[in-house]
């Protein structure tokens, strides 16, 4: 069995059509099916239900399926890390949670140091991001409050505080845990924590308002449409500003790393190798100041930074 054969059992189990296969990797039709073929004979099974519109693939070509993918990229990940040097190149596509506000200290030495590797960035909540991590969509991701995943390697970067916010005016506890939560999708970490906390204060029936970016809770909070929980380091600025007010809550909800993620049976590149070395330089020196990002305060009309 050759790796031409994979490719071309994929394209076809892919593509649902073996003329679709032959035009994708510019094969004639026949020689298409007869490389199917003679991997059905050696495998001693059927791959595909066939029919007038063209292939299906069976349990038994699913289970193929699935070793070909991770051969496959296996063969990627090797043929990329021989092209890796002291000068990596490529795509690296990594995921974030929009909470980490020192991400700018993580990227820019990394980006500077090697300017031929192209990094994508993905926003998301750290459930959504593992599960891409989990699936190859990512090479790895920040995220927190994952725990311990058997499949996932992880190494902490960041140590936070989550304080609960709302507008300028100090309010107590009780009348706190009465506003609405200002909060991300479901699967967001400092979300379950907020609302943990809520629950185990005998809260069960809060109004909840979802939104896309830390930007626009922030500026809601501030508007005075309810509370969040977010990183104090985040708000610090906004406090100092007296545009908000920040309240402590139990260490239990309040204590939250951030981690670095990826896949632990993944072929470790030269590339991700020094993305990770780059972390560590960066967690050497995490105690230099950095710059707050700008965050537009709506009824304010300005920036504050």
């Amino acid at each position: 069995m050759e790796i031409k054969d994979l490719l071309i059992f994929q394209s076809v189990a892919h593509n649902g059509s073996i003329s679709k296969a032959a035009d994708e990797l510019n094969y004639v039709q026949s020689h298409v099916t007869a490389k199917i073929k003679s991997l059905e004979s050696k495998l001693q099974t059927q791959l595909f239900d066939r029919h007038s519109r063209g292939t299906t693939v069976n349990s038994e070509g699913k289970k193929l399926l699935g070793y070909t993918e991770k051969i496959l990229l296996m063969i990627e990940e090797m043929n990329k890390d021989f092209r890796d040097s002291d000068n990596p190149s490529g795509a690296l596509e990594i995921g974030t949670i929009e909470t980490v506000m020192k991400l700018p200290m993580v990227l820019s030495p990394f980006i500077r140091k090697f300017p031929k590797v192209d990094i994508t960035l993905k926003t998301g909540v750290s459930q959504e991001l593992m599960n891409h991590v989990l699936k190859h969509k990512l090479d790895g991701a920040f995220v927190s409050g994952i725990g311990k995943h058997p499949e996932i390697e992880q190494m902490n970067v960041f140590q936070e505080e989550l304080v609960i916010i709302s507008d300028s005016e100090r309010v107590d506890y009780e009348h706190l845990k009465t506003k609405p939560l200002l909060v991300f999708n479901a699967g967001c970490s400092y979300r379950t924590r907020l609302e943990n906390w809520l629950y185990d204060e005998g809260i069960t029936d809060a109004k909840i308002m979802e939104f896309g970016t830390l930007e626009t809770i922030l500026g809601s909070v501030i508007s005075g449409l309810g509370i969040s929980l977010v990183s104090k380091s985040a708000v610090s600025h906004l406090e100092a500003a007296g545009v908000v007010q920040c309240y402590q809550i139990p260490q239990k909800y309040s204590d939250i790393s951030t981690v670095f993620i990826r896949r632990a049976d993944t072929y470790l590149t030269n590339t991700m190798a020094k993305f990770i070395d780059n972390i560590y330089e960066f967690k050497k020196t995490a105690s230099s100041p950095f710059m707050q990002p700008m965050v537009h305060i709506p009824d304010q009309g300005k920036y504050l930074v």
